[in-house]
């Protein structure tokens, strides 16, 4: 990778993403994330070559640095949370795809998308609380915005929803995808019990 385009076009390829010039100078173009309009990828001009500014893990920041002569600390920006990538021909083009990658993670980064995580690890024939999902997924006062956020499932088929119940083991009284009785049939093709709109959680319950 050593142009540009290259990288722009690969920032682009993540969901949610859009290009952005936002100093009215045509040598900084920016790829931001949808949901937080946060920038991911930084490209200009500098010195004759194109440079990349990504976000980092600060505890891989050297790591990178340590490997490749052309990734440095990030310029114009905090040097412990960002490293600026050199295209200057001398870093395999995977490694730099992987240091793009890790940046739109990082700035994508959000409570519903942990969330999302943390339900995708419940096992099959299990099921898990509300409290415990937002634990998992970094806060456990949020139980109710993980019933917010499974209400608004973007993927049911992936992120099992169903087997998330309340405090008590009790399913949730409007089911938002198949509606009424929807979820019940769903655990109990998974094996597990339904009595009276409850499972049991001493049987069924997993440790996240």
């Amino acid at each position: 990778m050593r142009t540009r385009e290259e990288a722009l076009q690969y920032g682009l390829s993540f969901p949610d993403t859009y290009q952005d010039a936002p100093f009215h100078d045509s040598n900084w173009q920016l790829i931001r994330y949808l949901g937080n309009k946060k920038a991911f990828l930084w490209t200009y001009e500098r010195d004759g070559y194109i440079n990349l500014n990504v976000k980092v893990d600060p505890q891989k920041a050297f790591f990178w640095r340590d490997l490749y002569r052309s990734v440095i600390s990030g310029f114009h920006q905090n040097k412990e949370h960002w490293n600026t990538v050199i295209l200057d021909g001398s870093i395999p083009d995977q490694d730099i795809r992987l240091m793009i990658a890790e940046s739109y993670d990082l700035i994508s980064d959000s409570p519903t998308k942990r969330i999302y995580e943390a339900v995708k690890k419940i096992p099959y024939g299990h099921v898990a609380t509300y409290a415990q999902v937002a634990e998992l997924a970094g806060d456990k006062k949020m139980a109710r915005a993980v019933g917010n956020a499974l209400h608004k499932n973007p993927d049911p088929g992936n992120i099992p929803c169903f087997r998330v119940v309340n405090a008590k083991g009790e399913l949730a009284g409007e089911f938002a995808f198949g509606g009424p009785g929807a979820q019940a049939k769903l655990l109990e093709a998974e094996g597990i019990r339904v009595t009276d709109g409850k499972v049991d959680l001493s049987r069924y319950q997993c440790n996240l």
